[in-house]
């Protein structure tokens, strides 16, 4: 009864259109009541759900892509992308992909690459010719890459949820093939969809144009290396390189490229503030979550009921992401991975698969519901730079879904995709 109470009061709750993090809070806040025990267990339960070491990454991160953001390092990126890919059939479409995948490593973060590169990308597809649909679609999909790269926050909480059962620095270099493979995909969709389209290719402006773009980029695409390296030569610790991230932008962003404004660091720190403060609360109140699904058996009992289904590996990865889509798209991205980890990673296990392989399918999976209704926050995001109704970019998605779940099976059935680079560069042992 306690479970159909938990179950029943969160989607209650999400129906009603109560946030996410308060739907969790007051759903638990139910649960403990109608138990009998004390209150204070779940304020102590959410305490100790934030109060990690660890979590310091997360501010740390989030305020490097909002400097990024707000820096000045997009047009650089977006000239590089456009050079480099811009003269194949659809150009414009090419470079936007490469563009966001790109600034996704250097931001870590899905809806800061899609306002970036939206901002800079969509209008300029527009006056070029491109159709509105075409420019959201194409900039919101490559968008996702940005959860995959080393400076990704969710990647930190994916660990954490997970309760110490994979190494951050594991999941950081295993997210770099998974991120190579979705935007080859991505690649392939808008290449298909341009030729489709007619749309016309651009003018190659010769290597030395190539050189000087890229000159100018690799100063912001450095902070990839710089974590990579110190991570896994054991210079610094990923908490530690969150933290040298943000020095390393904020020399880039005022002293180097000269573009960062007083305003506009005063942005960067508000919304990385207010974004942190939005993760923290999510961390704290899914703890609470965590240990009432504990209490109540709830991974066993979804295992069981999978079981019933089916007894084959690749049945229960497909069930599993079946369930994460559906659950990501009415759920934020923080919120789905507190929650789905503890449940499905003990099954993911149980079934064969490495914590740091079900890390990634994680994030695509949760990536792929940032750009599904009803909430789909990098879809908005992108829609509304375009002028363009969701409906209407909607009825065209279908080539771009088609890439993100391709990429997503490769990830999900090839281990070597997510493994490989972390026993090559780390001696991972899963």
């Amino acid at each position: 009864m306690e479970l159909i109470i938990l179950g029943a009061t969160f989607f209650g709750f999400l129906i009603l259109g109560v946030p996410v993090a308060f739907a969790i809070g007051l759903s638990a806040i139910c649960t403990i009541l109608y138990e009998g025990l004390p209150v204070a267990v779940i304020f102590q339960q959410m305490m100790s759900g934030m109060n990690i070491f660890s979590f310091l990454a997360i501010p740390f991160f989030v305020f490097s892509g909002e400097l990024m953001l707000h820096g000045g390092v997009a047009d650089k990126i977006v000239q590089l992308a456009k050079n480099l890919v811009g003269h194949i059939r659809g150009g414009l479409g090419m470079s936007n992909v490469v563009a966001c995948t790109l600034f996704g490593g250097v931001s870590g973060s899905p809806v800061a690459d899609v306002s970036a590169m939206g901002a800079v990308m969509i209008p300029m597809m527009k006056k070029e010719g491109f159709d509105t649909d075409y420019a959201v679609n194409v900039t919101t999909h490559a968008s996702l890459v940005g959860a995959l790269m080393p400076t990704s926050h969710n990647m930190i909480i994916y660990a954490l949820a997970a309760g110490g059962k994979v190494s951050i620095g594991a999941l950081i270099a295993a997210g770099l093939l998974p991120a190579l493979v979705l935007m080859v995909c991505m690649l392939v969709a808008a290449y298909a969809v341009a030729v489709k389209r007619g749309y016309p290719a651009g003018k190659f402006p010769g290597w030395a144009e190539v050189f000087r773009s890229l000159a100018a980029a690799l100063p912001g695409l450095l902070i990839v290396g710089i974590i990579l390296a110190g991570i896994l030569s054991g210079v610094f610790t990923a908490t530690e390189s969150a933290a040298i991230a943000v020095t390393y932008t904020m020399l880039l962003t005022f002293f180097i490229y000269r573009t960062m404004t007083w305003g506009n660091f005063l942005r960067a720190a508000a919304k990385a503030v207010k974004t942190t403060g939005v993760v923290l609360l999510l961390i704290g109140v899914s703890t609470m979550f965590q240990y009432l699904m504990g209490l109540y058996e709830v991974a066993d009992l979804a295992g069981e009921m999978m079981s019933k289904i089916s007894s084959q590996p690749w049945m229960i990865f497909l069930l599993i992401n079946v369930i994460l889509f559906v659950l990501g798209t009415f759920m934020d991205m923080a919120a789905t991975i507190l929650i789905c980890t503890p449940i499905f990673l003990p099954i993911a296990m149980k079934a064969g698969m490495d914590p740091v392989q079900f890390g990634m399918l994680m994030l695509i999976n949760c990536a792929l519901g940032l750009n599904t209704p009803p909430v789909g926050t990098t879809q908005f995001v992108g829609c509304a730079i375009g002028g363009i109704s969701v409906g209407a970019v909607m009825r065209t998605i279908l080539p771009f879904y088609a890439a993100l779940i391709a990429a997503l099976m490769v990830v999900t059935y090839v281990p070597a995709f997510s493994l490989w680079l972390p026993r090559l560069l780390m001696g991972y042992k899963g």
